[in-house]
């Protein structure tokens, strides 16, 4: 296992420097956040990144993400051109060391909350969800927390209009088609993709989903059988869903070579609905038994990269929500003795 922290460039409040001095930090998740979805990245990018995390000491094996343009998602007419500069982008971070790229195939949103400053018993703030908050949005005039920054009321319309003809089945074909392009790319220079699922994992304003469930991945992985074609394990995307054994899942893509990344967060549900909140780390803090799923992972072989997913914001700091430095780090402390204890309890 190797441990690794979200860090999204220069421009983050949260420098290298601090995120190697978490114990057992191995490398950073990055990306290039400069260059819009379906151009190539540009080489001198990705080796200012390469040196600068080496200066401190830090690994950049995973990339999260590079993102999959929606003329791929929509099956558009110029998806073949994205697929190929897709390609390109993954050919480029293999020459600095990438081996693991996490990315995602959700139509328009690739995370969806309903606050992003929920209060908390404890008093600090984290990501939450709403069944009865979300059921009040008017999907003809849209506002979003997180999305108002990214996208006009009107070009959201405008992308989810792309998707009104693209069914489920169509997506998943799509997704296949991508796949089938992008995997023996992946074989020839050693990169291996693992997709992350729906977040939350349900249909939401009518767009499709296709990576929510056990019975998703299966079909995924029998239609693109190679194992460069893997998973991001994120627990709490899935134990969204609460038809889904995460257990389970991560004793049975970890027994496959399937989880080549974990998001390891923990999740409280609020109602009897869909509604959670985004808790601390600990088992105790959420209803996700994250003992029980570092153990799966660790009992089936799982020798993957992992990192802190969302935190709570607390001890008054502010910055990006979910992405603060102290819960995290409390996270990446506590899941490391959860790999320790459960690797001696194997021997």
């Amino acid at each position: 296992m190797k441990m690794t922290f979200r860090w999204y460039g220069e421009k983050d409040s949260i420098p290298l420097s601090y995120i190697r001095e978490i114990p057992g930090m191995t490398g950073v998740v990055t990306a290039v956040y400069d260059v819009p979805p379906g151009e190539v990245w540009g080489r001198e990018t990705l080796e200012s990144m390469k040196k600068a995390c080496g200066a401190a000491g830090l690994e950049m094996e995973v990339i999260e993400s590079i993102p999959v343009h929606e003329d791929i998602k929509s099956g558009g007419a110029n998806r073949d051109l994205y697929i190929e500069n897709y390609c390109k982008n993954l050919e480029l971070c293999a020459e600095f060391g990438v081996k693991c790229v996490c990315y995602n195939f959700m139509p328009v949103f690739d995370w969806l909350r309903t606050e992003l400053r929920h209060k908390n018993a404890d008093g600090s703030d984290s990501l939450s969800y709403s069944h009865d908050d979300f059921a009040k949005i008017d999907p003809a005039n849209l506002h979003l927390p997180g999305w108002d920054e990214s996208y006009t009321p009107e070009e959201m319309q405008s992308l989810i209009a792309r998707y009104k003809n693209v069914s489920r089945e169509q997506l998943f074909e799509n997704f296949v088609y991508f796949l089938k392009k992008v995997i023996p790319v992946c074989e020839r220079v050693g990169i291996v993709m693992a997709v992350h699922p729906d977040d939350p994992p349900w249909n939401v304003f009518g767009l499709p989903r296709i990576v929510s469930s056990e019975e998703d991945l299966d079909r995924l992985f029998a239609a693109v059988p190679s194992v460069a074609n893997g998973l991001t394990l994120c627990t709490g995307s899935f134990g969204a869903g609460r038809s889904n054994d995460v257990v389970h899942m991560a004793a049975k893509y970890a027994a496959q070579g399937r989880v080549h990344f974990a998001h390891l967060r923990n999740i409280k549900y609020t109602d009897d609905k869909d509604s959670f909140c985004e808790s601390g780390h600990l088992s105790c803090n959420g209803d996700l038994d994250m003992a029980d799923i570092v153990c799966a992972l660790v009992d089936n072989g799982f020798n993957g990269y992992v990192r802190p997913d969302h935190g709570r914001n607390i001890w008054d700091e502010g910055g990006k929500p979910g992405y603060g430095l102290y819960d995290r780090a409390l996270g990446a402390a506590y899941i490391n003795g959860l790999f320790e204890m459960s690797a001696k309890r194997c021997r």
